[in-house]
């Protein structure tokens, strides 16, 4: 066998052995709603989130009347502290935390649904002589966190169906 041959040949495998593992490529949410009014602070994710709503064919409206689907940003908190001290009292490891609050409304309801809180958290080895590649690692857990808060935001709004009536009691 050739060289080109062998290469062609473990590409195939390799092609098949993704396929056979369920491997397919992330595709787009399954939103049932095509616009959304978003209400409250800035947040440092929202620019990400309505990247990631584009994305998915939602337009972010700036008139609530003709929203699907109602949001607001409550708040959001980030959160740095110490995990582990060594012998000498200097610092050896750090939690952070990451945490946003909002809630969600349909626009044919007056009530807003229950305040829902993401917490992402990561912990990390730190090390005084290397000041600024701890710092880079901190900022990158840090992006990696709201980016998982985004991802979170939207598998929550998957299940959101907006406009469908809900059973009300018998009076």
């Amino acid at each position: 066998m050739s060289l080109s041959s062998i290469a062609r040949l473990s590409l195939i495998i390799c092609i098949l052995m993704l396929a056979a593992c369920g491997f397919q490529l992330r595709g787009v949410a399954d939103l049932a709603f095509k616009t959304l009014y978003i209400q409250g602070p800035k947040l440092t994710i929202t620019k990400e989130l309505n990247k990631s709503l584009a994305i998915n064919g939602v337009q972010i409206v700036e008139d609530k009347d003709k929203a699907d689907l109602l949001l607001e940003f409550i708040n959001e908190s980030s959160e740095k502290r110490i995990l582990s001290l060594s012998g000498r009292g200097r610092v050896t490891e750090y939690d952070l935390f990451y945490r946003v609050h909002f809630r969600l409304r349909d626009p044919s309801s007056e009530l807003w649904g229950q305040v829902q809180t993401i917490e992402e958290r990561r912990d990390y080895s730190y090390d005084d002589t290397q000041l600024l590649a701890k710092q880079g690692e901190e900022d990158r857990l840090n992006n990696d966190m709201r980016a998982d808060a985004v991802r979170e935001i939207l598998r929550r709004l998957i299940v959101q169906k907006p406009g469908k009536a809900s059973a009300k009691p018998a009076e």
